[in-house]
């Protein structure tokens, strides 16, 4: 009796010992896990902790895959919107030159026929000069050495030197002088040596877009009434044929030319109109870029610098900016009043003021302001 007490005593001992050990095996496990999880928490954190980090930074490295998409995208197709570029403007003109030009010389007085033909091909010519120009022009990049530029910052990017105004293309993976943009119309960047070249060519294509739906109204309104009175002759016409034989069935109202032709100047205005409201609210914008002597990327950076001052209580000024109507000249190239003339309203490939590595006060302005400062 004894014996067997002693027996289930031991057992008793044994299973009691089981179960603290597994306690403690279990115990050490979870907080073996426990400090895994710690640990690789501060690591992560480590690795992404980032005192600027706030809602854009976040919101841009979201959309990075988006970036990187579009980056590669724009390269290759830069070449197929250039072709859009070259074939919807060949196809306008061709519509000009082909259905509206006799049409003119047919109908408008002399004064009215002198006044389509010089301001026409005078506007057709800075599209194409202008075009042309922004395209083939690089738009200026920054030395390779080192040694060439003093008080420079270096691009993270290309690890090369990055003077003022200086920005790093994703997409040519390059670092651009005084960039605006890539614009994938141009298949190029927009920089220091081509942006009036840019900016010239978005302002003379709306001005002759605007030119071509304001003289073809009143040929678009007849046009579109021609196609619709087309549309329903042909359905009068196959209502008809339908009750009669073959040899009975009516000829076609319109010719093939008639229908051309008014599909034509609906297909010209139709264009026009819409790149005109397109491309004329970039041209403001634009516009006003320059009017406040920055570009679109330094439009963000001064916007956050400005916010940032204003925060301490102080007022942001742009070391860029020479005021609004100097600002135009500089950029234009307008030295003397007769380069209104030479530089703006005829095709002109006169270089910008300065190399875009640095920015001194542009001569023009020193002799009007040399006089101020000497009093």
């Amino acid at each position: 009796m004894r014996s067997r007490q002693r027996m289930f005593a031991a057992v008793m001992r044994l299973l009691l010992k089981c179960l603290r050990l597994g306690r403690r095996r279990r115990f050490k496990l979870w907080r073996q896990a426990e400090q895994l999880w710690r640990y690789g928490h501060l690591c992560l954190r480590s690795l992404l902790y980032n005192s600027f980090t706030n809602g854009d930074v976040v919101l841009d490295s979201l959309f990075e895959p988006v970036y990187w998409l579009v980056d590669h995208v724009t390269r290759w197709f830069g070449v197929v919107f250039v072709a859009l570029v070259i074939g919807l403007t060949s196809s306008i003109v061709a519509i000009v030159y082909i259905c509206l030009l006799p049409l003119i010389l047919q109908t408008y007085t002399p004064a009215w026929i002198c006044w389509h033909l010089a301001y026409g091909h005078w506007n057709l010519i800075m599209i194409v000069f202008h075009y042309y120009m922004a395209i083939t022009t690089s738009p200026g990049h920054p030395p390779q050495a080192k040694d060439d530029l003093t008080g420079v910052s270096i691009c993270r990017k290309c690890i090369a030197p990055k003077p003022a105004r200086t920005h790093h293309c994703s997409i040519c993976n390059r670092c651009v002088l005084k960039m605006d943009h890539h614009c994938p119309w141009l298949n190029n960047c927009v920089g220091h040596y081509n942006h009036r070249y840019f900016f010239s060519f978005c302002l003379f294509m709306t001005m002759g877009c605007i030119y071509c739906s304001i003289s073809g109204w009143d040929m678009f309104r007849d046009a579109y009434a021609a196609i619709e009175r087309m549309k329903l002759l042909e359905k009068e016409r196959l209502q008809v044929a339908a009750n009669q034989t073959y040899y009975q069935t009516p000829p076609p109202t319109f010719s093939f030319r008639q229908r051309a032709f008014h599909k034509s100047v609906v297909y010209l205005w139709v264009l026009c109109s819409s790149v005109a409201l397109a491309l004329g609210a970039l041209t403001l914008w634009h516009a006003a870029l320059i009017t406040r002597g920055e570009t679109s990327i330094e439009r963000h950076i001064n916007k956050k610098e400005r916010q940032r001052l204003q925060k301490k209580g102080k007022v942001f000024r742009n070391p860029y900016s020479y005021g609004g109507w100097d600002n135009w000249k500089v950029f234009l190239g307008v030295d003397m009043p007769r380069h209104w003339i030479t530089r703006v309203l005829l095709p002109s490939p006169h270089l910008p003021h300065g190399t875009g590595l640095s920015w001194d006060l542009p001569p023009c302005l020193t002799k009007q302001r040399t006089p101020l400062l000497a009093i």
